[in-house]
Protein backbone atom coordinates (compact mmCIF):
# COMPACT_ATOMS: atom_id res chain seq x y z
CA UNK A 1 0.00 0.00 0.00
CA UNK A 2 1.17 3.51 -0.84
CA UNK A 3 -0.27 6.98 -0.44
CA UNK A 4 -0.62 7.18 -4.22
CA UNK A 5 -3.30 4.51 -4.25
CA UNK A 6 -6.81 5.87 -4.89
CA UNK A 7 -8.87 6.18 -1.71
CA UNK A 8 -12.50 5.09 -2.18
CA UNK A 9 -15.65 5.31 -0.08
CA UNK A 10 -18.12 2.44 -0.49
CA UNK A 11 -21.70 3.05 0.74
CA UNK A 12 -23.48 -0.31 0.57
CA UNK A 13 -25.85 -1.89 3.11
CA UNK A 14 -25.73 -5.50 1.86
CA UNK A 15 -22.95 -7.19 3.89
CA UNK A 16 -22.25 -9.82 1.24
CA UNK A 17 -21.97 -7.29 -1.60
CA UNK A 18 -19.94 -4.90 0.55
CA UNK A 19 -17.50 -7.63 1.54
CA UNK A 20 -17.06 -8.89 -2.03
CA UNK A 21 -16.61 -5.41 -3.50
CA UNK A 22 -14.19 -4.43 -0.73
CA UNK A 23 -12.04 -7.50 -1.33
CA UNK A 24 -11.97 -6.96 -5.10
CA UNK A 25 -11.11 -3.28 -4.81
CA UNK A 26 -8.30 -3.85 -2.33
CA UNK A 27 -6.95 -6.65 -4.48
CA UNK A 28 -6.95 -4.18 -7.42
CA UNK A 29 -4.84 -1.72 -5.42
CA UNK A 30 -7.43 0.66 -3.99
CA UNK A 31 -7.82 1.62 -0.35
CA UNK A 32 -11.46 1.40 0.74
CA UNK A 33 -13.57 2.70 3.62
CA UNK A 34 -17.03 1.12 3.93
CA UNK A 35 -20.28 2.45 5.38
CA UNK A 36 -23.68 0.76 5.54
CA UNK A 37 -26.09 3.73 5.65
CA UNK A 38 -26.57 6.95 3.77
CA UNK A 39 -26.11 9.13 6.85
CA UNK A 40 -22.89 7.38 7.84
CA UNK A 41 -21.61 7.64 4.29
CA UNK A 42 -22.37 11.37 4.07
CA UNK A 43 -20.70 12.03 7.42
CA UNK A 44 -17.62 10.10 6.30
CA UNK A 45 -17.50 11.88 2.92
CA UNK A 46 -17.68 15.27 4.63
CA UNK A 47 -14.74 14.44 6.91
CA UNK A 48 -12.55 12.25 4.72
CA UNK A 49 -10.53 12.84 1.58
CA UNK A 50 -11.65 10.46 -1.15
CA UNK A 51 -10.93 10.05 -4.84
CA UNK A 52 -14.34 8.51 -5.61
CA UNK A 53 -17.55 7.21 -4.01
CA UNK A 54 -19.28 3.93 -4.87
CA UNK A 55 -22.92 4.34 -3.90
CA UNK A 56 -25.73 1.81 -3.61
CA UNK A 57 -29.13 3.32 -4.35
CA UNK A 58 -31.15 1.10 -2.00
CA UNK A 59 -30.10 2.11 1.50
CA UNK A 60 -31.97 1.53 4.78
CA UNK A 61 -32.22 5.16 5.91
CA UNK A 62 -31.95 7.56 2.95
CA UNK A 63 -32.69 6.92 -0.71
CA UNK A 64 -29.46 6.70 -2.66
CA UNK A 65 -30.55 9.46 -5.04
CA UNK A 66 -30.80 11.87 -2.11
CA UNK A 67 -27.39 10.75 -0.89
CA UNK A 68 -26.01 11.36 -4.37
CA UNK A 69 -27.44 14.88 -4.49
CA UNK A 70 -26.03 15.63 -1.04
CA UNK A 71 -22.60 14.31 -2.06
CA UNK A 72 -22.68 16.41 -5.18
CA UNK A 73 -23.51 19.47 -3.11
CA UNK A 74 -20.39 18.78 -1.03
CA UNK A 75 -17.97 18.44 -3.93
CA UNK A 76 -17.36 17.28 -7.49
CA UNK A 77 -16.07 13.91 -6.30
CA UNK A 78 -16.67 11.14 -8.88
CA UNK A 79 -19.69 8.98 -7.97
CA UNK A 80 -20.33 5.50 -9.34
CA UNK A 81 -23.78 4.10 -8.56
CA UNK A 82 -24.47 0.43 -7.87
CA UNK A 83 -28.11 -0.58 -8.16
CA UNK A 84 -30.65 -3.10 -9.34
CA UNK A 85 -32.67 -0.26 -10.92
CA UNK A 86 -31.71 -0.76 -14.53
CA UNK A 87 -34.38 0.89 -16.69
CA UNK A 88 -33.42 3.84 -18.88
CA UNK A 89 -35.52 6.42 -16.94
CA UNK A 90 -33.95 5.23 -13.68
CA UNK A 91 -30.45 5.45 -15.15
CA UNK A 92 -31.15 8.95 -16.42
CA UNK A 93 -32.54 9.96 -13.01
CA UNK A 94 -29.41 8.66 -11.29
CA UNK A 95 -27.06 10.45 -13.66
CA UNK A 96 -29.04 13.67 -13.39
CA UNK A 97 -28.82 13.42 -9.60
CA UNK A 98 -25.07 13.83 -10.00
CA UNK A 99 -23.65 10.37 -10.62
CA UNK A 100 -20.78 10.02 -13.08
CA UNK A 101 -21.33 6.36 -13.93
CA UNK A 102 -23.89 3.63 -13.30
CA UNK A 103 -23.45 -0.12 -12.84
CA UNK A 104 -26.49 -2.41 -12.64
CA UNK A 105 -26.58 -5.41 -10.29
CA UNK A 106 -25.63 -8.16 -10.70
CA UNK A 107 -22.26 -7.05 -12.03
CA UNK A 108 -18.84 -8.58 -12.54
CA UNK A 109 -16.27 -7.23 -10.02
CA UNK A 110 -13.76 -6.91 -12.86
CA UNK A 111 -16.12 -4.49 -14.65
CA UNK A 112 -16.50 -2.41 -11.49
CA UNK A 113 -12.72 -2.12 -11.19
CA UNK A 114 -12.39 -1.21 -14.87
CA UNK A 115 -15.12 1.43 -14.66
CA UNK A 116 -13.54 2.99 -11.57
CA UNK A 117 -10.15 3.19 -13.23
CA UNK A 118 -11.69 4.76 -16.33
CA UNK A 119 -13.68 7.20 -14.20
CA UNK A 120 -10.62 8.28 -12.21
CA UNK A 121 -8.55 8.55 -15.36
CA UNK A 122 -11.21 10.66 -17.07
CA UNK A 123 -11.59 12.85 -13.98
CA UNK A 124 -7.84 13.48 -13.80
CA UNK A 125 -7.69 14.31 -17.51
CA UNK A 126 -10.67 16.66 -17.22
CA UNK A 127 -9.09 18.33 -14.20
CA UNK A 128 -5.85 18.98 -16.07
CA UNK A 129 -7.73 20.24 -19.11
CA UNK A 130 -9.97 22.50 -17.04
CA UNK A 131 -7.03 24.01 -15.17
CA UNK A 132 -5.44 24.83 -18.52
CA UNK A 133 -8.69 26.40 -19.76
CA UNK A 134 -10.29 27.79 -16.62
CA UNK A 135 -12.07 30.72 -18.27
CA UNK A 136 -13.74 30.36 -21.66
CA UNK A 137 -15.07 33.27 -23.68
CA UNK A 138 -17.23 32.53 -26.71
CA UNK A 139 -18.08 35.92 -28.12
CA UNK A 140 -19.89 37.69 -25.29
CA UNK A 141 -20.64 34.44 -23.50
CA UNK A 142 -18.37 34.02 -20.46
CA UNK A 143 -17.88 30.56 -18.88
CA UNK A 144 -15.81 30.32 -15.69
CA UNK A 145 -15.12 26.61 -15.18
CA UNK A 146 -13.54 27.08 -11.74
CA UNK A 147 -16.27 29.27 -10.26
CA UNK A 148 -19.01 27.39 -12.12
CA UNK A 149 -20.41 30.68 -13.38
CA UNK A 150 -21.84 31.62 -16.77
CA UNK A 151 -22.87 35.05 -18.01
CA UNK A 152 -23.81 36.76 -21.26
CA UNK A 153 -22.97 40.46 -21.54
CA UNK A 154 -22.57 40.42 -17.76
CA UNK A 155 -25.97 38.87 -17.10
CA UNK A 156 -25.66 35.63 -15.11
CA UNK A 157 -27.29 32.38 -16.22
CA UNK A 158 -28.68 30.10 -13.55
CA UNK A 159 -27.74 26.63 -14.83
CA UNK A 160 -28.08 23.20 -13.28
CA UNK A 161 -24.90 21.17 -12.90
CA UNK A 162 -25.64 19.08 -15.99
CA UNK A 163 -26.56 22.15 -18.06
CA UNK A 164 -23.29 23.78 -17.04
CA UNK A 165 -21.27 20.70 -17.95
CA UNK A 166 -22.95 20.52 -21.35
CA UNK A 167 -22.31 24.21 -22.06
CA UNK A 168 -18.71 23.88 -20.84
CA UNK A 169 -18.14 20.93 -23.16
CA UNK A 170 -19.50 22.91 -26.11
CA UNK A 171 -17.40 25.96 -25.12
CA UNK A 172 -14.23 23.89 -24.83
CA UNK A 173 -14.88 22.78 -28.40
CA UNK A 174 -16.36 25.99 -29.78
CA UNK A 175 -16.97 26.06 -33.54
CA UNK A 176 -16.49 22.26 -33.58
CA UNK A 177 -19.43 19.95 -34.23
CA UNK A 178 -19.90 17.38 -31.45
CA UNK A 179 -22.09 14.36 -32.09
CA UNK A 180 -24.75 13.29 -29.61
CA UNK A 181 -22.69 10.22 -28.70
CA UNK A 182 -19.66 12.42 -27.99
CA UNK A 183 -21.72 14.67 -25.74
CA UNK A 184 -23.24 11.69 -23.91
CA UNK A 185 -19.79 10.30 -23.20
CA UNK A 186 -18.13 13.57 -22.23
CA UNK A 187 -20.96 15.14 -20.23
CA UNK A 188 -22.84 12.17 -18.81
CA UNK A 189 -19.86 9.78 -18.82
CA UNK A 190 -22.19 7.08 -20.05
CA UNK A 191 -23.22 5.51 -23.36
CA UNK A 192 -26.93 4.74 -23.52
CA UNK A 193 -28.03 1.63 -25.35
CA UNK A 194 -30.54 2.31 -28.09
CA UNK A 195 -32.02 5.76 -28.69
CA UNK A 196 -32.02 8.57 -26.16
CA UNK A 197 -33.04 12.21 -26.59
CA UNK A 198 -31.41 13.38 -23.34
CA UNK A 199 -28.86 15.52 -25.22
CA UNK A 200 -31.59 17.21 -27.29
CA UNK A 201 -33.62 17.88 -24.16
CA UNK A 202 -30.71 19.59 -22.40
CA UNK A 203 -29.76 21.55 -25.50
CA UNK A 204 -33.32 22.86 -25.39
CA UNK A 205 -32.91 23.88 -21.74
CA UNK A 206 -29.70 25.77 -22.56
CA UNK A 207 -31.25 27.55 -25.53
CA UNK A 208 -34.17 28.71 -23.41
CA UNK A 209 -31.89 30.12 -20.71
CA UNK A 210 -29.61 31.81 -23.24
CA UNK A 211 -32.59 33.38 -24.96
CA UNK A 212 -33.89 34.63 -21.60
CA UNK A 213 -30.77 36.81 -21.15
CA UNK A 214 -30.85 38.09 -24.72
CA UNK A 215 -28.20 35.83 -26.20
CA UNK A 216 -28.45 35.10 -29.93
CA UNK A 217 -28.83 31.55 -31.25
CA UNK A 218 -25.32 30.42 -30.31
CA UNK A 219 -25.99 26.67 -30.22
CA UNK A 220 -26.34 25.42 -33.76
CA UNK A 221 -27.87 22.10 -34.78
CA UNK A 222 -26.04 20.34 -37.59
CA UNK A 223 -28.71 18.05 -38.97
CA UNK A 224 -27.95 14.36 -38.62
CA UNK A 225 -24.66 15.04 -36.82
CA UNK A 226 -24.91 16.97 -33.57
CA UNK A 227 -24.33 20.45 -32.14
CA UNK A 228 -21.75 23.22 -32.01
CA UNK A 229 -21.37 26.45 -30.08
CA UNK A 230 -20.64 29.50 -32.22
CA UNK A 231 -19.14 32.80 -31.14
CA UNK A 232 -21.80 34.69 -33.09
CA UNK A 233 -25.36 34.11 -34.23
CA UNK A 234 -25.17 32.01 -37.39
CA UNK A 235 -27.79 34.33 -39.01
CA UNK A 236 -30.68 31.96 -38.55
CA UNK A 237 -28.80 28.79 -39.47
CA UNK A 238 -29.45 27.34 -36.03
CA UNK A 239 -33.20 27.81 -36.35
CA UNK A 240 -33.29 26.61 -39.95
CA UNK A 241 -31.34 23.44 -39.17
CA UNK A 242 -33.01 22.64 -35.83
CA UNK A 243 -34.57 19.22 -35.76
Amino acid sequence: MTQAEPHLLLIEDDPAVSRLVGIELRHAGFTVDQKETGRAGLAEAAQGSYDAVILDLTLPDIDGLEVCRALRALSDIPILMLTARGSLPERVEGLDAGADDYLVKPFAPAELVARLRALLRRTNQQGEHERAQAVLDVGELHVDTLRWEVSFQGQPLNLTRREFELLRCLALNQETVLTRDMLLERVWGFHYGGQSNIVDVYIGYLRQKLTAVGAPKLIETVRGVGYRLRAQDSQGASEAQAE
